[in-house]
């Protein structure tokens, strides 16, 4: 039986922090293969800074 790798983030999810950076036109138009090495670690530090704030707020408020 295969396994079935599972997307960590989503497009979505990667799009919304692409655009927090003023990049997502550029992914839009050009794709991830568009963007740097550089412009990628910003997102993905980006998604870490919403992920660890969520995090938090859950830890504030429980029963939210």
């Amino acid at each position: 039986m295969s396994r079935r790798r599972s997307k960590i983030a989503s497009e979505e999810l990667k799009l919304s922090a692409a655009s927090a950076l003023g990049i997502g036109d550029q992914v839009r138009r050009e794709g991830w293969r568009g963007v740097t090495t550089e412009q990628v670690g910003l997102v993905v530090r980006e998604m870490v800074r919403r992920g660890e704030a969520a995090l938090l707020k859950k830890a504030k408020n429980p029963l939210e």
